[in-house]
């Protein structure tokens, strides 16, 4: 029996939803649900001297797909993108050491579907940039059934979770006599406390994607997801 998180595919998720990954022991990205429009599936925030700016993948607008169906009909996004990074970031402390990476994700492959950019960045990040070692799993493997709450049940027996953690935002939906019946543990994350780093073009934000935080605190990036609740763990400055 297992800690298991179940989420949608986010494209380069913010620090939290590392921080949920670090916490748990498989992690399912939960892509055989409906696609939401104008959400975290295809878009996130970046700094910039103007403040945040949303940098989008663009996926069309049919609206009922499921995630893992949605596709990338534009190619001209990714040179975007990374154009984009290169202008806010490039005098950032620690962009050289992503910036292989980044280049091969933008410019050296082309990616046919939302679900799959978004996983390889994902596991990429947290598997060789933070090292997280939890499993990685896709729900279509599970084949869950029934609807909403009675399928993510369904999907996490199936996968063996003695425990389920899930962000706060999900109190809204999620019924905890539920879980309690089927023996599995509901945790619910706090994302209260994270310690600031050094930002560019204040105001100092949180709600950015992960590239902020590796681009300005490279290989410390975990102290500030994680690292500083543990006792006995300073500061990386201060070491």
């Amino acid at each position: 029996m297992r800690t298991v998180a179940v989420i949608q595919s986010n494209y380069l998720p913010w620090k939290g939803y590392f921080d949920i990954i670090h916490d748990v022991d498989r992690f399912i990205f939960y892509d055989d649900v409906q696609f939401t429009k104008n959400d975290w599936r295809n878009r996130n925030l970046v700094k910039t001297p103007a403040g945040t700016a949303w940098i989008t993948v663009p996926v069309g607008r049919a609206l009922h797909r499921l995630i893992r169906d949605v596709t990338i009909p534009d190619r001209g996004w990714a040179a975007k993108h990374w154009k984009t990074l290169h202008q806010n970031y490039s005098r950032a402390p620690h962009f050289g050491t992503f910036r292989e990476f980044f280049e091969h994700v933008y410019l050296e492959r082309a990616w046919d579907r939302l679900s799959e950019l978004n996983q390889f960045l994902v596991t990429t990040i947290a598997r060789e940039f933070l090292g997280i070692r939890t499993e990685f799993r896709d729900s279509f493997e599970y084949e869950a059934s029934g609807q909403r709450a009675e399928r993510l049940l369904d999907l996490l027996k199936k996968a063996g979770a003695a425990a389920y953690v899930s962000g706060p935002a999900a109190r809204e939906y999620i019924d905890e006599a539920a879980f309690a019946r089927e023996g599995i543990r509901l945790e619910w994350k706090s994302y209260a406390g994270y310690p600031e780093y050094p930002q560019a073009h204040p105001p100092f934000t949180h709600q950015v994607s992960i590239v902020d935080l590796l681009f300005n605190v490279g290989r410390d990036a975990p102290w500030y997801i994680w690292g500083w609740r543990e006792e006995g763990r300073s500061r990386p400055e201060e070491t």
